[in-house]
């Protein structure tokens, strides 16, 4: 009896001095490693709940277990002292200042360079029957000049943005016209929102007055993104040179005057529904019965009515009440061009992820990209009347997207567009991506190569949509001796690398 008393009084000094002393100890040990290992490589982490945690316990552990132990002799404790003072306030500067300090590593190569890509663009010409035009500018992050810039390049070459009276072109003052953008992603995941601005101001000053509508649009799956559970249409952290201007501001700026709306199709997304014309009035997703033949993927597409009351089936058009009306309907597909860790590259036609319910088709779609599905799902829905590529800032790190925190992207500076999706693909990819990745000394390009026709390959699965779209009738190429450039140096850079 006695003995138990002793062992367990025993047991007791023993978890007694090890909680306060060896354990605070490891406890104070791990905060500061963990730390400086976590942070070291990407020093925006320090602002996370966890390393501010981690921070506050590491200063306290330096100051109640590290610093006592300079009682050894006055010069030791005069050194430890220091060596306590100029950890503290490293870890302090480092929590407080992580953006200073990511911008201040940039320039040593540690993450994306400061300044604007010196990327060689050029115009060419091209060859062949299947010819398809790529017009670009560069215009750094100044969106608004690049965008009008663009619409003046492409009317003097007779590709008119707008169309009127006995001029063909793309949006005419009363269509209705859905801005496909990527909200999935915050920061530089996303599509640049001074771009969708460019974009939306565009169009309301149409020649003939705008009295159409606009619809900022994404389908971010409500699953996976910045936050795990989908898109978002007002993150706190945008693509833009002022990062709180998200997609809602955008709305907001231009909705006092004109008809524009956003909407985010993760609200349906997982709502199946039937068309206006058989008798179903509800928002929701149309989702085809048997999946495709030649890529496997099943095809599905938003129907929805917008806070105008304007009744839209992506597929089908604008619904009144008896016939759709196709040709008012207009798609301006605006993808964000960076690196995929699963596909290589993402631009125009991946794009059209944000167009299908993954859910629906019980995570389908995404599974058949690889096999040339979004090429399908253009095709047998509605192709994008312009595709236009938002390069401003790029992600060409090889494997590393589809998400990009600020410090990962580059600054190429550029935007372009094109009718055809898969050249611009090919054109952004080859020019833009792998040039930068070349700059940067990102590394191995491969899995950002158009020209690769291994099997899962970015090459190989915008090959496979490429055949889907021509087999529907689409003058589409993914050869670059077939693209056709237009180039403009709206602010042009001096001694370009090569």
């Amino acid at each position: 009896m006695v003995y138990n008393e002793v062992m367990r009084r025993k047991i007791l000094s023993l978890e007694k001095w090890w909680t306060s002393r060896f354990g605070w100890f490891l406890i104070g040990f791990a905060s500061l490693l963990w730390f400086f290992i976590r942070s070291g490589p990407k020093p925006s982490r320090s602002t996370y709940p966890c390393q501010r945690m981690a921070s506050a316990n590491a200063v306290l552990w330096l100051s109640t277990v590290f610093v006592p132990l300079a009682g050894i002799s006055r010069a030791g404790r005069r050194f430890l002292w220091l060596i306590c003072v100029f950890v503290s306030v490293g870890i302090i500067y480092f929590t407080t200042n992580a953006p200073i300090v990511a911008n201040s590593l940039t320039r040593f190569g540690t993450g994306a360079s400061m300044g604007e890509m010196n990327l060689v663009i050029e115009t060419r010409e091209a060859a062949g029957l299947r010819a398809s035009t790529v017009y670009a500018n560069r215009a750094g992050t100044d969106a608004g000049t690049g965008f009008a810039r663009l619409i003046e390049l492409m009317e003097q070459d007779g590709q008119n943005f707008y169309a009127r009276d006995e001029v063909p072109g793309i949006v005419a003052h009363n269509d209705v016209v859905i801005i496909k953008v990527n909200s999935q992603w915050d920061s530089r995941g996303g599509t640049n929102s001074d771009l969708v601005a460019a974009i939306v101001k565009g169009i309301v000053m149409h020649p003939d007055g705008f009295r159409g509508e606009i619809v900022i649009a994404d389908n971010g799956q409500a699953q996976y993104g910045s936050d795990g559970d989908g898109g978002r249409l007002d993150w706190e952290k945008n693509n833009a040179t002022d990062k709180s201007l998200s997609y809602v501001d955008v709305e907001r700026r231009f909705s006092k005057q004109y008809r524009v709306s956003t909407y985010l199709w993760d609200a349906i997304t997982l709502t199946k529904v039937e068309e206006y014309a058989d008798g179903d009035d509800r928002d929701g997703y149309i989702v085809a019965d048997m999946p495709s033949s030649k890529t496997g993927i099943i095809v599905s597409y938003p129907k929805f009515a917008t806070e105008y009351g304007t009744k839209v089936s992506f597929a089908k058009g604008i619904w009144d009440g008896s016939v759709y009306d196709s040709s008012r309907l207009k798609i301006i597909n605006v993808p964000v061009l960076k690196s995929h860790f699963i596909y290589g590259a993402t631009g125009a036609v991946k794009h059209y992820m944000g167009v299908v319910s993954n859910r629906l088709t019980k995570h389908n779609a995404h599974r058949k990209v690889g096999t040339g599905g979004m090429g399908t799902q253009m095709a047998q829905t509605r192709m994008p009347d312009l595709n236009i590529l938002d390069a401003i800032w790029v992600n060409a790190r090889p494997k590393n997207g589809p998400s990009t925190p600020y410090e990962n992207a580059d600054l190429a500076g550029i935007i372009a567009a094109s009718r055809d999706p898969v050249a611009l693909d090919v054109w952004g990819a080859t020019e833009i991506l792998m040039q930068t990745a070349r700059l940067q000394n990102y590394g191995d390009t491969k899995s950002m190569d158009p020209t690769s026709r291994t099997k899962g390959s970015f090459g190989h699965w915008l090959s496979l949509s490429m055949d889907e779209m021509r087999r529907a009738g689409f003058n589409v190429t993914n050869d670059i001796d077939e693209i056709r450039v237009l180039f403009e140096d709206a602010f042009p850079i001096e001694s370009p690398r090569r």
